[in-house]
């Protein structure tokens, strides 16, 4: 096979403008690592924030950069030790690795193959492109950080997005009464994904709209939208309740309150519960829009908007 591939790099920090098309070699398989040929990508908010140079201080990184954490594929070539999957299986992964640089936005991707997860049957590898950031993203803020249980009452802050519609169905699948807060036009699509109420942030206090349907207040607040929202939500929240965001790193929070910043770590055994989730049919992605790789700049500047519904995936 070819030795070389197609990839969106981009050579420094900046807009949408700085991503190349480019013909790039395919990096070397080390030991316990896979070749996949990928099949889709996932775009998140996070791949225009780290092209803009935004999480330099915190991401270690080395130019050139491909862009991109998630993606849906099937295993090409296997290097020495790499035995969990045959040749031609379909697989899927949060690939973020220490250091930012070969990323998914490409037509393949060396990887350790601990990353990666069997793709669920059920579903397209668009559609399971668009899980593992924002799936391993919910199901660490909702379970690990959030401890949210069976019975409890759980707000969810921005929850026509990404992020939010799978956090909405995996509450559910939980047992959780969900309370979804998001524009009134998002409001039906979030009553289809499980949501029991829908609070519009617009035009009133969510707080105390929160409080009308949860007199006692909430068990947790999982925030992915930040800003008013969030400060008029506190007033929701249990003394007893968590508060869970991707968003606020908590320096503007009272201290009194039970908080935790989440940002998603790779995991692929919640990947295959993930799998069993959509396998069960109690958790569906959906895909808004493909792009193509020549329309990587396209595909980013629209995830910046932060007003998409739903995932964009690239197919290589």
């Amino acid at each position: 096979m070819t030795d070389k591939m197609k990839a969106a790099t981009y050579k420094e920090f900046g807009g949408a403008e700085k991503i190349e098309i480019k013909t790039v070699d395919i990096p070397e398989i080390k030991e316990g690592e896979v070749l996949v040929k990928i099949k889709a990508a996932g775009v998140n908010p996070v791949d225009a924030f780290v092209r803009e140079g935004y999480l330099k201080e915190y991401l270690p990184y080395e130019f050139p950069i491909i862009p991109g954490w998630d993606m849906a594929g099937t295993i090409e070539k296997r290097g020495f030790s790499a035995r969990r999957f045959e040749i031609g299986d379909a697989v899927y992964a949060y690939a973020r690795r220490p250091i930012v640089q070969h990323g998914t936005f490409a037509e393949y991707i060396v990887i350790p193959e601990s990353y990666l997860a069997a793709k669920p049957e059920s579903i397209s590898f668009e559609e399971a492109a668009g899980i593992p950031l924002v799936g391993l993203t919910a199901y660490q803020s909702l379970f690990d950080a959030g401890k949210l249980q069976k019975g409890q009452t759980v707000l969810i802050l921005g929850g026509s997005g990404g992020v939010g519609s799978l956090g909405i169905q995996l509450a559910k699948a939980e047992g959780a009464t969900v309370i979804a807060v998001a524009s009134e036009k998002n409001h039906a699509f979030m009553k289809e994904l499980g949501a029991d109420h829908t609070i519009d942030y617009k035009g009133q206090d969510v707080g105390g709209a929160t409080k009308k349907i949860a007199p006692d207040g909430v068990d947790l607040i999982f925030d992915c939208a930040s800003g008013d929202t969030l400060k008029q939500s506190l007033s929701a929240l249990k003394s007893s309740g968590k508060l869970v965001s991707i968003v606020d790193q908590g320096q503007d929070l009272d201290s009194s309150i039970d908080f935790q910043y989440v940002f998603v770590e790779p995991n692929s055994s919640q990947l295959d519960k993930l799998r069993e989730y959509t396998e069960a049919g109690q958790m569906k992605v959906y895909v808004s829009n493909t792009y193509n790789l020549e329309q990587t700049a396209e595909a980013l500047n629209q995830i910046q908007t932060l007003h998409t519904k739903g995932k964009i995936v690239i197919v290589p």
